[in-house]
């Protein structure tokens, strides 16, 4: 506040620079999602700026003001999914803390819109050193944190031996999932399929 002979003034509003435009997060949210069922709907090779900025309902400018392509898009996106990260079990056994992460990694897998995504960008993968990068942060580093936690808690209540092989473990863990969901393309398991296939793999894991 500022004062001068005719009494107090209030002070001028400070404005924000010309140019500093200021990203809306709605925006953001909107273009992501957009990304998501553009991938499903079309796949990569497919996706455009165009398409995706039609999708969310903005200008092809807010999503270049974002990301200078579409695949750094897809970059940020698929690595933004790595960082969230899982909650590690604890249930109290192998076979129950490995029912919990079969449960939460089924559901994500046979998302109807994670599994038209995934096996598409898999394969842009094998072309692409960037997103084979970033699809191996997203779909390994994240599982593979999770499963140490476990396969640690799993010692530490003596289940299983402090000489176990991890890496044996984690591709005991890991690879079944992956395997019907990635590979064959099944529909989501039948009814106790993931019970059976946590206490083969808790067994498994003990036999090491």
């Amino acid at each position: 506040m500022t004062t001068n002979a005719d009494g107090p003034q209030t002070r001028p509003r400070r404005r924000t620079p010309a140019g500093a435009a200021v990203l809306r997060e709605d925006v953001t949210e909107a273009i992501r999602a957009a990304v998501f069922e553009e991938l499903a709907t079309v796949g990569y090779a497919r996706m455009s700026i165009e398409g995706i900025a039609r999708r969310a309902g903005v200008g092809k400018t807010a999503v270049y003001r974002r990301w200078r392509s579409k695949l750094h898009l897809v970059l940020d996106i698929v690595s933004a999914i790595a960082v969230q990260g899982l909650p590690a079990p604890d249930t109290g056994s192998l076979e129950g803390d490995l029912r919990v992460l079969y449960e939460v990694t089924s559901r994500a897998l046979w998302h109807p819109v994670a599994s038209q995504i995934v096996p598409d960008l898999q394969a842009e993968a094998a072309r692409n050193p960037e997103i084979a990068e970033a699809m191996q942060k997203a779909l390994r580093d994240g599982q593979e944190g999770v499963a140490l936690k476990i396969v640690a808690a799993a010692v530490q209540r003596g289940e299983v031996s402090e000489d176990l092989d991890d890496e044996l473990a984690l591709d005991l863990i890991s690879g079944p999932l992956y395997w019907r969901s990635v590979v064959l393309r099944t529909r989501k398991p039948p009814r106790g399929y993931l019970d059976s296939l946590a206490r083969a793999t808790a067994a498994a894991i003990k036999a090491l």
